[in-house]
């Protein structure tokens, strides 16, 4: 008859040789024995601003104005509280020799000083509603944009997370982005620099690059990609960080899974067209589809 398991013993086996750090792991974890930043609580501030800068759409509307007054302040008290703590975790994760309590005090500042951002957030956001309204004729009115559509959730994220980066705030723009991406499917790096006006129809697979430039009115569907052709290589053999996404420049639309790859520039009124492959830049008014199938033999990664 076979031995039968034990229990105890497997689990206490397993505890032991979990227990121990791996090289990987050593490599990978900072030193620092401060708490790292929350992806849930990062999340909550998300969502408490959403209901600042939509009022009514994620909370119960209040009418009143001294009330609306109220629970604006309140959420807005959470937020830098909640905040100034997840900035600081996110600090000593990066620099772990830092002083604790300058730390403390620059967190405090800047959690402080993004208050004065979320009225320019909100302002762009609106423009991003108001964007998407009038390119999809499927929509009814404006809360259903703000209530449903995937991009507003991304863009959310992205424009809350893109003020952090721009304020010095590490770890935590990723983590929000990213937060977004699993949750939309739309891809935009906290690093791009998105002008007003900006829309994205359907949005599933949709990839915005660090350093892209995008300007106003610009319109994506879905599956486009505005990505880097190649990376630089410093002499340790890692990829550079260098501007390598494309900029696109005020009235551009792109059409479904079409890809744009490189530091090239698509000027202003541009239209791109389905299934298209750029890696050059085009001038503005430009009009560039496929009008028939192209068949091609690629050898060796030459299809770029």
């Amino acid at each position: 008859m076979p031995k039968s398991l034990d229990a105890k013993e497997i689990l206490q086996r397993n505890v032991q040789k979990l227990s121990v750090p791996t090289k990987e792991e050593m490599w990978m974890v900072p030193t620092t024995d401060a708490p790292l930043p929350s992806v849930d609580e990062l999340q909550h501030i998300v969502d408490m601003l959403k209901q600042v800068i939509f009022h009514g759409f994620f909370d119960e509307r209040k009418q009143n104005p001294e009330v609306r007054s109220y629970g604006i302040g309140v959420n807005l008290e959470k937020v830098v509280s909640s905040l100034k703590k997840q900035i600081e975790r996110a600090i000593h994760y990066k620099f772990s020799e830092r002083n604790r309590e300058e730390v403390k005090l620059q967190a405090s500042e800047i959690a402080i000083s993004f208050l004065d951002r979320i009225p320019e957030i909100k302002r762009l956001l609106f423009t991003d509603v108001l964007a998407v309204f009038e390119n999809d004729p499927a929509v009814d009115n404006y809360g259903e944009v703000i209530f449903s559509y995937p991009v507003i959730q991304a863009m959310v994220s992205y424009r809350i997370a893109h003020e952090l980066l721009v304020m010095g705030v590490p770890v935590i723009p990723r983590i929000i982005t990213e937060q977004a991406h699993s949750a939309t499917g739309i891809d935009i790096h906290p690093g791009a620099q998105i002008g007003e006006y900006f829309s994205i129809d359907h949005g599933t697979g949709v990839v915005i690059g660090e350093t892209c430039i995008i300007g106003h009115h610009v319109t994506l569907y879905q599956g486009v990609t505005l990505g880097a052709k190649n990376f630089k290589i410093n002499h340790e053999g890692k990829p550079q960080n260098t501007p390598r996404h494309p900029i696109l420049e005020d009235y551009v639309t792109i059409y479904s899974n079409s890809t744009v790859l490189g530091r090239v520039t698509i000027g202003h009124h541009t239209v791109i067209g389905g299934n298209i492959w750029v890696t050059h830049s085009l001038a503005p008014y430009s009009t560039l589809i496929q009008g028939r199938a192209i068949s091609m033999d690629f050898t060796d990664g030459a299809g770029i």
